[in-house]
C-alpha cells in the first residue's frame, strides 16, 4: 500500500524523532527558577495580586459604608415619620379637646338660658 505524500515508515518516523527532539529542547531551555526573568514575572504577578486585593478591600469598604449610609438615611426617615404621626396624633388629641369643650360650653349654655326662663316662668306665676 503506498502512503500518502510519499513518505514511508523511515521517514515518519524520523520526523517523530525530530519532534521529540524539538520538544525535549524546548523544555530544557525554559528557565530556571532563579533566572532573574521569571523572578521579575512573579514578583510583577505578585504586585498584581496584591493591588487587586487593595482594589477589592476598598470596593468592600465602598459597599459597607454606603450599606450604613442607607441604614442611617433608612432610620433617619423612620423617625421623621414616627414624628409626623405623633404631631398628628397630638393635633387629633387637641381638636377632639377642642370639641369637647365646645360641647361642655354649649351644655353650660343650655343650662343657664334653661334655667333663666325656668326663673322668668317661676316668677310671672
Amino acid at each position: 500500500m503506498r502512503t500518502l505524500k510519499g513518505t514511508d515508515f523511515n521517514d515518519r518516523a524520523k520526523n517523530s524523532i525530530e519532534a521529540k527532539k524539538a520538544l525535549l529542547a524546548r523544555f530544557q531551555s525554559r528557565p530556571t527558577e532563579d533566572d532573574p526573568e521569571v523572578a521579575a514575572r512573579r514578583e510583577e504577578r505578585r504586585r498584581i495580586v496584591e493591588a487587586r486585593e487593595v482594589r477589592e478591600a476598598e470596593r468592600r469598604r465602598l459597599k459597607e459604608e454606603e450599606r450604613a449610609r442607607q441604614e442611617a438615611e433608612r432610620l433617619r426617615l423612620i423617625a421623621e415619620e414616627e414624628a409626623r404621626q405623633a404631631e398628628l396624633a397630638r393635633q387629633a388629641l387637641a381638636e377632639i379637646e377642642a370639641k369637647k369643650n365646645l360641647l361642655l360650653e354649649q351644655k353650660l349654655e343650655r343650662d343657664r338660658r334653661y334655667a333663666a326662663r325656668k326663673a322668668r316662668a317661676s316668677g310671672k306665676r
